[in-house]
């Protein structure tokens, strides 16, 4: 009982060989560059193709960034006009307004000043003041902009409320299509990306299909077989983002142009958000394409 002890406590001491899990690693390595090799000019092509497919999604991905940018700063500019009763305090009704969600920000418009700047600008006969105190209310949001309206209209001291309703609704219709646009082509990457890896990484089983059934009769782990296959098609997916990014380049300055002719600020970091969802996305995919392929080759 006791030599058992210890031989388990020796064993728990025992340095991990850390030298041979880096041959391991570098055997594979090299596995996977001969299997790139291997497939030779064909590479060029899968490379290129993958390079045309990240260009259409990464473009589409930065178009519909700017789109969303251009109508959330469209969206931001629309307020909820509000006017009061005669009887209404506007401060009140302002803290009480100010208390619901997704209002950022209200300005009180007394009707002394409105009437002001009408009779400024019309010519009107000398009658007391029929306009009513209003409030202009921001709203975080343009799609929060029917919420805000429905609370604001159970105010008994309301007397009228409106807002660019139409724009608020064409804006939010533009902005379901670009997301419903761009998850769509996000998935037609996706499924176009596994489908080339996979018809590549069925080529090069092919040719070491040998080689892999020998190591399969020795007992080699499946792992040590997937591994070179896995990492080709994440290299492809890589590679295809990296030459993507040369046409994403211009069509980033582009659109950077188009913001500045319309006054409108770039969204934030765009470009590096849709270079690493890109690079992140075309490798994943890379790699399950690769996965699927082996795994249905070692289940026959």
């Amino acid at each position: 009982m006791s030599s058992n002890l210890g031989m388990n406590t020796v064993k728990q001491h025992l340095p991990k060989d850390w030298l041979c899990e880096l041959r391991i690693l570098h055997r594979l390595g090299i596995q996977t560059c001969n299997d790139i090799k291997r497939t030779g000019w064909v590479n060029i092509v899968i490379i290129t193709t993958m390079a045309a497919i990240l260009t259409i999604f990464g473009a589409c991905f930065r178009t519909a960034l700017s789109i969303s940018s251009f109508s959330k700063e469209l969206g931001s500019a629309l307020e909820i006009s509000v006017y009061l009763k005669n009887y209404a305090n506007a401060k009140e009704i302002k803290n009480e307004i100010s208390k619901y969600e997704h209002v950022e920000k209200i300005t009180i418009i007394p009707k002394q000043e409105s009437w002001s700047k009408l009779k400024a600008e019309m010519s009107l006969p000398n009658i007391d003041n029929p306009l009513p105190d209003t409030l202009h209310v921001k709203v975080d949001d343009p799609e929060n902009l029917q919420t805000v309206f429905a609370n604001i209209k159970k105010i008994q001291s309301v007397e009228d409320i409106s807002y660019a309703k139409d724009l608020a609704v064409k804006m939010e219709v533009v902005n379901h299509v670009v997301k419903t646009i761009t998850l769509v082509i996000v998935l037609i990457m996706g499924l176009l990306t596994v489908t080339i890896i996979n018809n590549t990484i069925q080529l090069v089983i092919q040719a070491r299909k040998d080689e892999i059934e020998i190591m399969r009769l020795m007992g080699v782990s499946n792992w040590y077989i997937r591994f070179p296959f896995i990492m080709q098609g994440a290299f492809y997916g890589f590679m295809g983002s990296l030459v993507a990014l040369i046409p994403l380049d211009y069509i980033q300055t582009g659109l950077t142009n188009v913001h500045k002719f319309f006054m409108i600020p770039t969204p934030p970091y765009a470009l590096n958000y849709v270079v690493v969802i890109m690079f992140t996305m075309s490798i994943l995919f890379g790699a399950v394409g690769s996965f699927w392929c082996i795994k249905k080759h070692l289940q026959v």
